[in-house]
Formats: structure tokens, sequence, C-alpha cells
């Protein structure tokens, strides 16, 4: 499709579209909300489950420490590029289908996982783990957003950020009970019943959403590309990351390279986008300020969240002296508050501006992290733990009325795109805060214990950032609405 510079084209007609209901009645909408909230706990576990089994791995598949990283980057970098790619074939054919495909392959993937008696098959099985996962990330918003009523969405989205968020930070607590008792091959064992009940459950009670029929197909090209920017920057983040360890000297050229051509390949890439009515990068949405200042926020409020969290360990562990039980326990404050206040803040929606919640949200989050960051030589147990508590608290008061945005400010039939770019958005965001870290920890290593409270700083910062683009959105809505 071509169209002058200038003069967008006008998407689907609304004609075209078949009316959707208005969410699910009980009982079949908590049924629907059971496989949905499965399927998005074991993708989002999955991510991060394997990080404490890694050193094992790489002793009994007899591999190098740098090797078994991959078991968790081909996981990352698969879910990464394919995300907008299964988003765009929601839209096209239908949200159920996407899903339901993408937890069969990622149930049965998990089974080449636990025989992989090579690293090279370990990787490969964990990238088409990867490709399930995005499946089911890629219309988890949008599933929600069919399910529950449009008075109700608030709540429902509450919920599924609660478990996200939840999901996310409880790998490593997942991961260490299951190692007390068995080996790594059996952190994926966790994914076979679980993911046998969700597709049994899932082709019963998942609903169909209208599709239009006329969309065009996204060329192979922009698919190509989409996955070719996404891997060239992930690759150049992680090497500026790891830049700068024992023995590095010199620029990061490797990584600046890669970088760079990834910058070059999005350029090419959102060009042949712009002019799309339905773009594979959602562009149209984009143009949108509210969705956009929304994007941002949820950029920086995870790579916040993943810079601290790296980051704690090494503070609780090396700096004070805490047990791992002791410092597990601490940092369990911070989910434990997003369970407690992530449903209240979907309750909220609806009765304050989204922009207003997370404002409040990210600016409690940024001074829970300078709170931490400015704790004493020997702190107690109970001021770490109120700190941590207020961490959860404000990052929970902000991550359902954002998502809430982002799914709501998109039209009906672009539903999947705006979920594909929610779960974009929040990898994009924690691969960001990974590399800051490394980035920080080779200047000022955690030995010293002043790099911890650095990263920390710096996160409060990030925190900072997607307060001010969340107040912008009150704004943004006003116009909108004026």
């Amino acid at each position: 499709m071509s169209t002058a510079p200038g003069h967008l084209p006008q998407a689907p007609s609304a004609k075209l579209l078949p009316t959707a209901p208005d969410g699910l009645p009980q009982p079949e909408r908590g049924r629907a909300m059971l496989v949905i909230l499965l399927g998005i706990t074991m993708s989002v576990l999955d991510g991060s489950i394997v990080n404490l089994a890694l050193p094992g791995i790489a002793r009994e598949l007899q591999a190098s420490a740098a090797s078994a990283v991959w078991v968790v980057n081909a996981y990352q970098i698969a879910t990464l590029v394919m995300l907008l790619p299964l988003a765009s074939l929601g839209d096209r054919i239908g949200y159920r289908r996407v899903y339901l495909v993408g937890m069969a392959l990622f149930a049965s993937s998990s089974i080449f996982a636990m025989l992989a008696t090579s690293l090279p098959a370990l990787i490969a099985a964990r990238t088409l783990q990867g490709l399930g996962a995005a499946g089911i990330m890629s219309v988890n918003a949008a599933m929600v957003r069919l399910v529950y009523p449009r008075a109700l969405l608030g709540r429902g989205m509450g919920i599924n950020s609660m478990v996200v968020a939840l999901a996310a930070v409880s790998g490593p607590t997942v991961a260490a009970g299951i190692l007390s008792v068995a080996s790594w091959p059996w952190l994926f064992a966790l994914n076979l019943p679980l993911g046998a009940f969700t597709l049994w459950l899932g082709r019963k009670a998942l609903p169909r959403n209208p599709v239009v029929s006329t969309a065009p197909r996204p060329a192979a090209l922009d698919v190509v590309l989409n996955i070719l920017m996404f891997t060239l920057i992930f690759l150049g983040g992680e090497r500026l990351g790891m830049h700068g360890g024992v023995g590095s000297q010199g620029l990061p050229l490797a990584g600046l390279g890669l970088l760079a051509a990834g910058g070059v390949v999005g350029w090419i890439y959102l060009r042949r986008q712009w002019y799309l009515a339905t773009p594979l990068f959602p562009v149209d949405l984009l143009r949108m300020p509210v969705f956009a200042l929304s994007m941002a926020s949820s950029v920086g409020a995870f790579g916040a969240q993943m810079l601290a969290y790296l980051s704690l360990p090494f503070l609780l562990l090396e700096s004070y002296g805490r047990t791992p039980l002791r410092a597990g326990l601490l940092i369990t404050c911070w989910p434990l508050a997003i369970f407690v206040v992530a449903p209240i803040a979907g309750r909220l929606i609806g009765r304050y501006p989204d922009g207003l919640l997370g404002t409040i949200g990210m600016s409690l989050f940024a001074c829970g992290l300078w709170l931490l960051a400015a704790l004493p030589a020997s702190p107690g147990d109970l001021n770490i733990a109120w700190r941590m508590a207020l961490c959860g608290v404000g990052f929970a008061l902000f991550q359902s009325p954002n998502n809430h945005t982002i799914v709501t400010s998109a039209p009906q039939h672009r539903s999947g795109a705006a979920s594909g770019m929610l779960g974009t958005a929040r990898l994009t965001g924690q691969t960001t805060g990974a590399v800051l870290l490394a980035a920080l920890f080779t200047v000022w290593p955690p030995s010293t214990g002043l790099g911890e409270k650095i990263a920390l700083v710096v996160a409060g910062c990030l925190a900072l950032v997607a307060a001010f683009a969340s107040s912008r959105r009150v704004a943004a809505m006003k116009q909108d609405c004026a």
C-alpha cells in the first residue's frame, strides 16, 4: 500500500466490524480469566525461572557461563521479536487462536527443554518456548478487554497487572523451591500439567473476537525488519552491559555497532510503517499522545523496577550481611504490597484519571527507591521492609491504570496491537534496566556497596521520568475530551 506523504489512509471502516459483546457474564468470565491468568503467569515466570540454575546447567552440560546465559537470552529475544507480529495476527484471525496455539507450543517445547542433553538443544527448546510465550503475551490484554464489561474493565486490568507483576519477580523464589528438591530440568515440568489444563479449559472458556476480514497482511519484509531491529538492539544493549568486565579494554565497539545497525534497520522499518492504515509496528497508535505517553511511562517504570530488583540482592547480601533467606523475605515485602494494592488500584480506575493515579504511583515508587538508597550502614529489618513495601505500593498504583489506558485508548479492532505494545514496553524496560545495572557495576563494583546505591538512585530517576510522562496524560486526556 502506498500513500502520498502527509495523507494517512483511513483504517478499515467500523461497519466492517461485527458488534462485540460487552464482556462475558459470570461464571463464564471467571473461567476465561483463569485461563488468561494461568497463561501469563507461566510465560512471564519462565523469563527468569532458570536464572538461579544457570551455574548448574553450565556445569552439567559442560558449557561456559557466558554460553549458558543464552538459555535466558534465547527466550527473551524470541518473545520480544514476535510480540507485534503475533498481536497483528490476533487482530486478523482472532486472539483466541493465537493464544491457544501459543500455549500449545509453550507447553510442548517445555518437554524438549526437560529432555535436552546439550546446551544447543536447550537453547533451541527455549527459543520455541519464547515463541509460544509471545503468542500468549501478545494478546493477553486484548483478551482481558474481551472478557470484562467496559464498566468493570479496570478491575480486570488490576487483577491482570497484579499477576504479571508477581510473576515477574517470583522466578528466583519458585526456582529456589524447585531446585532445593530436584534438578534443573524440573523447572520446566511445572508447565506440562498447567499447560495441558489451560489448553483444555481455554478451548471451552475463551471468547472469540470480531475480526476485520479486509485488514491487509503485514508484508514479509516488515516482519523480518521487526525481528532484526529488536534482535540487534537487544544484542547491542547486552554487549554494552557486559563491556567493562574483567580484562576488557577500549571502547565497546561491538555493542555500539550492533546498536547502530539496529537503529538503521529501525529507521527503514518505521519509514515503511508510517503511512500504513494498520501498521505492524503501531505508529498509528503512537500518534495518539495519551497512548505514546503511557508507553513511555511503562518503559521507564519497568526499567526502574528491573534496575532495582537486580541490585537489591547485592545490597542486602554483600553490604548488609543478610542471609539469603532473610534477604528473600525482605524482598518479598515488595510483591506482597503489589498483591494487596493492585486490586484496589483497579477499583480506583474510572473514579480518578489514570494519569493522576499513575503519577502518584510512580512518585511513591521513586521515593521508595531513594529511601532504600539512603539506608544507613546497619539498617534494621523493619527499616528495609517498609521501604520495599512502599516500592510495591507505588508500582501497583501505577501499573493497573497505565495498562488500562494503553488498552482502552486503542480502537477495538486494534486491541491486539495495543496488547502487543504493552508487552513490548515491559520487555524493553526490563532489558534497559539490566543493561544500565551492568554498566553501573562496571564503574562501581557491587563489592564496595556504592554501586548498588547508585543503581537505586538511577532507578528512582527513571521512575520520576515515568511519573512526569504519566502526569502529561491528564492534560492530553482533557484535550481529547475538549
